[in-house]
């Protein structure tokens, strides 16, 4: 007598957990059901905080968009688009208001990238060396400008001009925005300054160098990545600022973003957006500015640059 048995090899479980075995054409067991759908349900998109990325942008961008669109308008509506011309940009070049008040604002922000990046890169090397609870003390004192709202640093500025009986003017509001900017360069260069290794400077010294040799043939070079990134946030920020150059500034000639102010309180002019487009043109050129000079030191990032890694 003989008895046939036959096995189920396939097994499943039925508990309600939704999980299971399958197999397939070789006889290789694959587990299906609950570990699939929870891998699915993570790689599924994030459908809402995608929308509000979109909402977030198109607010943020819009009107900017809209700026540059109209400043290519060939009539002088600005709710209405009829043709594209570039009326209004030969308009700006033959209006010697604008032109002066642009000339002022490349002129204070070259003097205060400049004055902040002198005092700037000695103060963060007597911060970063001092070794004092004095340094300490400055070194936290130099955050204060930086979380300071700007208007109450302009008022202040102005009440000590007035103060010391000096008449507001361009010589104003470049040491404003020299003292305001101070700060920043100090920021970024006192992280790098702390970053470098200081047996450096001493080996240079031992060769023969003196302290101030040693400074200015390796430290500095050191730091140029880091003062050229200090160099195009300074230039940006006071280019736009509007607060303090308004608190500062005299009656003749204005900076730029005082001038603008000025206009469109009684109208916007389709000038105004041409000037506009070009100010957003030379911000997005220091931006790329910003992100090439890493790679003329063989660096590999460029939003590392704004931070003085």
């Amino acid at each position: 007598m003989s008895t046939d048995t036959d096995t189920d090899t396939d097994t499943g479980t039925g508990s309600g957990t939704g999980t299971g075995t399958a197999t397939d054409d070789t006889g290789t067991r694959t587990r299906t059901g609950a570990p699939r759908r929870r891998r699915r349900g993570a790689e599924r998109r994030p459908r809402f905080a995608i929308a509000v990325t979109a909402v977030f942008f198109a607010l943020l961008y819009l009107p900017v968009g809209v700026v540059v669109l109209f400043s290519f308008n060939s009539q002088k509506s600005l709710t209405v688009l009829d043709g594209v011309s570039l009326r209004w940009y030969e308009a700006l070049l033959h209006d010697e208001v604008l032109l002066d008040s642009l000339g002022m604002s490349l002129r204070v922000s070259l003097v205060a990238m400049a004055g902040s990046l002198v005092l700037g890169v000695a103060l963060a090397l007597g911060l970063v060396r001092s070794r004092s609870r004095l340094g300490s003390f400055a070194g936290l004192i130099m955050l204060v400008p930086l979380i300071t709202p700007e208007i109450v640093t302009g008022v202040a500025a102005m009440l000590l001009f007035k103060g010391l009986g000096i008449t507001l003017s361009t010589t104003t509001v470049m040491l404003a925005e020299i003292t305001f900017s101070i700060s920043y360069v100090t920021v970024i260069l006192r992280s790098r300054i702390a970053a470098l290794n200081p047996e450096v400077e001493e080996a240079a010294m031992d060769l023969g160098a003196t302290r101030g040799q040693a400074l200015r043939l390796v430290t500095l070079p050191a730091l140029l990545p880091s003062i050229l990134a200090s160099a195009v946030l300074i230039f940006a920020l006071v280019f736009d600022d509007f607060v303090l150059a308004y608190f500062t500034t005299g009656v003749d000639p204005q900076p730029l973003s005082v001038r603008i102010y000025s206009a469109i309180r009684f109208g916007v002019q389709p000038t105004i957006n041409a000037v506009g487009t070009l100010m957003l043109v030379g911000s997005i050129g220091l931006i790329v500015l910003a992100l090439a000079i890493p790679r003329l030191f063989g660096r590999k990032g460029g939003l590392d640059l704004l931070s003085g890694k």
